[in-house]
This record gives structure tokens, C-alpha cells and sequence, in this order.
């Protein structure tokens, strides 16, 4: 199975006028983004934002609950939170994946919207499980990843639909969704 690595985008990110910004970090997305990597054996969970004040921030989280009392209060968060790195720009991410693995990993990333490369998830989990390259799925926060950025990347997933037309989950629910399509149990397959 090709390794699986998670990136959550703030920069370059639209807001709802559709400007280009770079969009703040949240407590809940580093704590509960990064629970479900653990949960779905995600090597590393990179926030990615290139202000450094953001990354002083993102520090303090994990210094928190790495090494003052969260860890003793709850060593499950600590294991969690053990995997989130900071990184500046994507870029970096894929260098990073690409020194720890020694391969160039496939760009993937998530959209309400589709793009002339967007694959569905038995794809991208078939690349997946029969795989040995490894993958970065990225996580767009604000409106969405800026649409040049978005040209850039190897694949870009379906949509997530539900049953009705409303399209617009939090960053957290989608990742653990794609998440589960993509890495969890073949639930399907079982009598």
C-alpha cells in the first residue's frame, strides 16, 4: 500500500468574494483533522500556512499537548498530534514526503467542484492499495484552493454529495469522509 500524507491548505485559499487570502489556523482543525489521520494510519498531517505568527500558534497547540499537561491529561491526543508538522507552502510538503520516501508523490486534492482531472475515490483508493508511490491529499480551507493552484495538482477528487443539493461541509467532515472512502475498511465487501 503507497503511504498516505494530509496537507491542510491556508495559503493561497479564496474567501467567500472569491480575493485571494491566507486564511487562520484552528484549534479543531489541528485536533480533530489530525485524530482522524491517526485513525487512518496517515504519515504525516502537514498545516500548511506561511505567516509565522500562524506558526507560532500551531506550536503552542502541539507543544501543549505533546509536552505540558495535555499529554499527561490525554496521551491519545498526544499520539495524535504526534504526526502534525507545519510546513509554509506545498511545495515543501512534497519535498518533505519525497526525502523521507525517496519518490515524488502524487498531488491530489479536494473540491466542491469538478476540474477536467478529477478521478472518482475507487480510483484514487486503487492507486492507493496497489501503490508504492506515495500520496498527498490535500485540504483546501476558506472557499477552496485558488484555481491556478488547483491546475497544478496530479488529481482532484469527486465532490462529496449527500442526498439534497447543500454542498458545503467543514474541512473536518470532508477530511474524515475522503478519509474513510480512501484508507478505511472495505465495509462493503462483508457479509
Amino acid at each position: 500500500m503507497a503511504e498516505l500524507y494530509v496537507g491542510l491548505v491556508h495559503y493561497p485559499i479564496y474567501n467567500k468574494r472569491m480575493q485571494v487570502i491566507a486564511s487562520a489556523v484552528t484549534n479543531f482543525d489541528i485536533h480533530d483533522i489530525s485524530r482522524t489521520c491517526r485513525t487512518y494510519n496517515v504519515q504525516r498531517y502537514y498545516i500548511i500556512h506561511p505567516l509565522e505568527p500562524q506558526k507560532r500558534i500551531i506550536g503552542k497547540i502541539i507543544d501543549y499537548w505533546q509536552q505540558g499537561y495535555g499529554k499527561v491529561y490525554n496521551p491519545d491526543r498526544a499520539d495524535a498530534l504526534a504526526r502534525v508538522c507545519w510546513l509554509e507552502n506545498i511545495a515543501a510538503a512534497a519535498a518533505d514526503i519525497e526525502e523521507r520516501t525517496g519518490k515524488r508523490p502524487y498531488i491530489v486534492t479536494t473540491d466542491a467542484r469538478v476540474y477536467p482531472n478529477t478521478v472518482t475515490y475507487s480510483f484514487m483508493r486503487k492507486m492507493l492499495h496497489e501503490g508504492d508511490r506515495p500520496v498527498l491529499l490535500l485540504f483546501g480551507t476558506g472557499f477552496g484552493i485558488e484555481a491556478e493552484t488547483m491546475k497544478s495538482f496530479d488529481f482532484i477528487l469527486e465532490p462529496v454529495y449527500g442526498p439534497c443539493d447543500y454542498n458545503h461541509l467543514c474541512v473536518r467532515g470532508a477530511a474524515a469522509i475522503i478519509l474513510d472512502r480512501l484508507a478505511g475498511e472495505a465495509w462493503w465487501e462483508k457479509p
